[in-house]
C-alpha cells in the first residue's frame, strides 16, 4: 500500500551515476525538511548523551523503513550513527539499524524494492520515511483475519490437493499524505 500511494522523492545526490542514486546525507536532509515543513510529528524521543566511550546522543526522529540490503549504504554515510553507538541501545527497536540526523532506520529482509527499475537496470529501494500517525490499518465491521485450510482428501483422482487461504476486512490507509515520503534509491553495496 505504501509503495503504491506514498509521495516519492528520488535520491539525486549520490555518486553512482544512476537515477535514482544511492542514498546520501543530503537526500536524507531533504526528506527530513519536507516532513518538518509538513508539520509531521516525530515518532521517537531523543536519547540523551552519557559519559560512555564511542557513543553520541540521538535526536528525536522519524522512522525510515527499508530493505536490509541498504545496510552497507547507510554505514557509508559519514553522519550515520549505528545503534551500537547509542548511549542506551536498549531504547531502540530490535530492527533498528541506526540513525542519520532526525531519521532512524528500521531494516527488514522483506523491505520493499522494485527490481531493475533504475535507469541502469538496478533495483530501486523504497525507503518509507514516516511521521507519527501517517498511516493506519482500519478494521471494518469488527471483522478480524480468518485463516482457511482445507486438508487433502482421497476421493479418487479428484480432490487430492489441499487449499490454504485467508480473508480479512481491513484497509491499510495513509491518514495524511504530507507525513509520509517514499525516498527511492539504488544501492552501491551488494551485501547479499
Amino acid at each position: 500500500m505504501l509503495a503504491a500511494t506514498a509521495a516519492a522523492i528520488n535520491c539525486v545526490n549520490g555518486d553512482n551515476a544512476d537515477n535514482p542514486t544511492e542514498m546520501t546525507a543530503a537526500d536524507i536532509s531533504n526528506v527530513i525538511a519536507s516532513l518538518l515543513n509538513n508539520n509531521a510529528y516525530t515518532i521517537t524521543d531523543n536519547i540523551d548523551g552519557d559519559l560512555k566511550f564511542g557513543t553520541s546522543p540521538v535526536r528525536d526522529a522519524y522512522f525510515a523503513m527499508c530493505n536490509a540490503r541498504l545496510s552497507g549504504d547507510l554505514e557509508n554515510i559519514a553522519q550515520f550513527t549505528p545503534k551500537a553507538q547509542y548511549p542506551y541501545p536498549t531504547n531502540a527497536l530490535p530492527s533498528e539499524w541506526g540513525a542519520v540526523r532526525n531519521l532512524r532506520f528500521l531494516l527488514s529482509s522483506i523491505g520493499s524494492f522494485v527490481a531493475n527499475a533504475s535507469m541502469n537496470n538496478q533495483n530501486v529501494y523504497n525507503v518509507f520515511c514516516t511521521g507519527q500517525e501517517a498511516y493506519a490499518c482500519i478494521e471494518q465491521d469488527g471483522y478480524s483475519a480468518n485463516f482457511i485450510y482445507r486438508p487433502p482428501i482421497y476421493d479418487g483422482a479428484l480432490a487430492l490437493n489441499a487449499s490454504v487461504g485467508y480473508k480479512f476486512a481491513e484497509v491499510p490507509r495513509i491518514t495524511n499524505d504530507a507525513w509520509i515520503i517514499n525516498m527511492r534509491c539504488t544501492s552501491t553495496t551488494n551485501i547479499f
